[in-house]
């Protein structure tokens, strides 16, 4: 059984992960609590929240993401609980499919609020506490969909490749504080969403034909190295995209 690392400096340390109840945010809880650190999740799925927080001994917190009020509140209700944030972990989004055609102004921006802009609400609500230590980590998560130029979800795309910008104008912005900004993009993940609605034999052929690593990823793979990019081992590491996908792109 391979056994993976124990990062020291995450332990008793404040963690905020947004739409960590299920998929790869569930796992980036998990992990994080494994670690001894106090982590509070963010979603508007109660019934898995609710359900994950009983697992893993983190803080649901029930939040609609494009309600940048309840994010600034419930950011707040995290920091006054636990203290200070060490890491924000920027994760949820949607990837549901659409059709140029089909995209009304309102769709727009209710992805564009799904995917992009609470990250950087988020981002703007812990700064405050990151910057009076002069200590932090900000982890946006990204996709590879865009650099492969994936069709059928061009509002997605959009959303996913501005993440890159935001993540490089956010770590120059507050790197001389001592806060430190880095995307993830993930490849294909084996999400159970994932699974039950667009995985298919031929899918995972493809897939498996394309990546330099024959083997399919899972939430975990994403999860260590979102808990590196929090950890003090990757202390001067900023303004950088890690591509975590077997060597698809």
């Amino acid at each position: 059984m391979t056994e993976f690392a124990i990062y020291p400096s995450l332990k008793n340390e404040a963690v905020i992960v947004t739409g960590g109840a299920t998929g790869i945010g569930a796992s980036i809880v998990e992990h994080f609590a494994g670690q001894g650190a106090r982590v509070a999740f963010l979603d508007f799925d109660d019934k898995a929240g609710k359900a994950h927080a009983q697992k893993t001994r983190a803080t649901f917190i029930h939040c609609d993401l494009r309600d940048v009020a309840a994010l600034k509140a419930a950011v707040a209700r995290v920091e006054k609980e636990q203290g200070p944030t060490l890491a924000l972990v920027n994760n949820a989004g949607r990837d549901d499919r659409h059709k140029i055609e089909d995209v009304t102004p309102d769709y727009w921006d209710e992805r564009i609020a799904t995917n992009l802009r609470h990250q950087f609400f988020a981002a703007q609500a812990v700064i405050p506490a990151m910057r009076a230590r002069k200590r932090g980590s900000i982890v946006n998560m990204g996709s590879i969909s865009w650099l492969l130029a994936e069709g059928g979800m061009p509002v997605y795309l959009t959303s996913k490749a501005a993440i890159t910008g935001l993540t490089r104008a956010l770590a120059r912005d507050v790197g001389g504080d001592g806060i430190r900004a880095n995307t993830v993009l993930p490849g294909w993940i084996m999400t159970e969403r994932q699974l039950e609605k667009w995985m298919t034999p031929e899918g995972e052929a493809e897939l498996l034909k394309e990546q330099c690593l024959k083997e399919k990823l899972y939430p975990p793979d994403i999860a260590r190295m979102v808990l590196w990019l929090a950890a003090d081992d990757s202390r001067l590491v900023t303004a950088q995209s890690f591509v975590v996908d077997g060597g698809w792109t």
